[in-house]
Parts: C-alpha cells; structure tokens; sequence
C-alpha cells in the first residue's frame, strides 16, 4: 500500500492516505484520485519572444500554438506529503494523515461521514466526532 491523495468534496480539499486506513473510520469510502488514471491533456502557448543567447538584442517571435501533456492526478513531487497532519483515533485504532484547504472543511466532512465514534487531533485541538446514526 501507498500513500495516495483522496479527494473529499468539490472544492478539491484531499486528504493524504493509504486508502485502507482512512476508509477504516468512513461510512462511504474514498476512492484514490489516481484511480480515474493518466490523461492527455492539451495547452495553449501564447506568441512570445525566446532568447537565442544571454543579451540577445533581437529575440526571434514564437507563434501562438497547443501543446500537449501528460495528466496525473494522483502525482506528487517526491516522498513528503502535502498538507498538514491530522490523526484519528478511535481507542482500538490510532492513524495520523495529512490533509489540504481548511481544517473547518475536513471537520465537516469527517462529522458527516463518521462510521464510528473517534477523536480527531489537529496540529493545535483535538475533537471528538460522533457518528451519526441512520446514514447520517
């Protein structure tokens, strides 16, 4: 297993984790965003001016054109992961993870999707969430 960005609401906000361990404490599973797959995808270049040397008094004109590139939205640059760390435990289990955007959004997520109950701490409180019954 790899630590895999998970994607939770609309605004883009993820969560970084194996994906077994976060769904361990979700009713509704997350799925990796890598799990939609690589794509092509295609850029316009503006027109621009490229320096043949350092100092070139007459730069040649590049015409406007599309370029394309390969799309991966699960990629990231090295081994760290991004975002701010956040664990949760539910007194059998204790997980940490990192997550992206606000934490008030990642606190609203985790109240409505609670399988179980469980305490969260972030980098400066900890909360307790309780799950809720009936599908919430």
């Amino acid at each position: 297993m790899t630590i895999q960005k998970h994607v939770y609401d609309l605004n883009g906000n993820a969560i970084y984790a194996e994906t077994a361990n976060i769904n361990y404490f979700l009713k509704t599973p997350l799925a990796p965003a890598s799990a939609e797959g690589a794509q092509n995808k295609t850029a316009n270049v503006k027109e621009h001016n490229r320096r043949r040397y350092p100092g070139d008094a007459t730069p040649p004109r590049i015409p406007a054109s599309t370029r394309e590139f390969l799309y991966d939205p699960g990629r990231r640059n090295g081994n760290a992961t991004p975002g701010s760390p956040f664990i949760l435990d539910d007194g059998v289990e204790k997980r940490s993870f990192t997550f992206t955007g606000p934490f008030t959004d990642l606190h609203a997520f985790l109240v409505g999707d609670a399988k179980m109950d469980f305490r969260v701490f972030s980098p400066s409180a900890s909360y307790d969430i309780t799950a809720v019954e009936g599908g919430g």
